[in-house]
């Protein structure tokens, strides 16, 4: 019986290693590389805001701005630690309608670690999961929307290299810490008021009330929301 249940409880473990293995980024010589170089800096840089490396993350991404967000977990709220910039976009604002319209998505994503690219040709990137449950509710097409490096776009928000190289850096130290995937908020425009009432005419204004209820989500409460889908419309919830 004792060699049974050692037996069962060596199966168990290796069940578990092999679990922890799989929910792990993908690495490549040259990303491995590139925390490396990064990671001091980075470490260092949070430290003096309270931040560390590791804490979960939440991105947001501003197309009229050209602006990415990363945010960390301080113990109860999400803490800004940097923005970026976004070198471009494909398209107008709007959401991205079908495979080939070279439109990069508005919405809400999130990045699982097989999601991670350390091998892209883009220098590092992550891809979106565009089309999410609600693109596909509305009969939205594309594949491999990505963020990535080497500031050209056909569709994804391209970055500079160092800015890729943080935000990869402090998306890597998460997920291998245990967060299970990290959301990506894609919005138009910084959705103030008055950005609103300046596109009120615009033909996705309803698409953008819709964007704007997450976006005030976390603005009250500094925490993502979870983000389901209820009759063709995104719903928030308390994660």
């Amino acid at each position: 019986m004792r060699e049974v249940f050692l037996t069962q409880c060596l199966a168990v473990l290796v069940a578990i290693l092999l679990g922890a293995q799989a929910c792990e980024p993908p690495s490549s010589e040259s990303s491995r590389a590139i925390i490396e170089r990064v990671t001091p800096s980075l470490e260092n840089s949070l430290r003096e805001r309270g931040l560390r490396l590791g804490a979960p993350l939440f991105i947001r991404i501003f197309k009229a701005e050209e602006q990415l967000e990363v945010s960390l977990d301080d113990g109860g709220r999400f803490q800004l630690y940097r923005t970026y910039r976004i070198c471009t976009y494909s398209g107008d604002l709007g959401p991205k309608l079908r495979e080939g319209d070279f439109q990069s998505p508005e919405g809400f994503y999130f990045v699982t670690p097989k999601r991670m690219n350390p091998h892209s040709r883009f220098h590092l990137a992550f891809n979106l999961g565009y089309p999410n449950a609600y693109d596909r509710h509305h009969g939205r097409t594309g594949s491999a929307l990505m963020v990535h490096g080497s500031c050209v776009s056909v569709g994804c928000y391209a970055m500079t290299n160092s800015g890729i190289e943080e935000s990869y850096a402090v998306a890597d130290a998460a997920l291998r810490k245990g967060q299970p995937f990290f959301r990506v908020h894609v919005f138009p425009f910084r959705m103030t008021a008055e950005k609103m009432a300046h596109h009120r005419v615009s033909r996705w204004q309803d698409f953008w009330e819709n964007l704007k209820e997450g976006h005030d989500f976390f603005e009250r409460s500094r925490r993502p929301p979870n983000v389901r889908i209820h009759q063709g419309r995104y719903v928030f919830e308390d994660a």
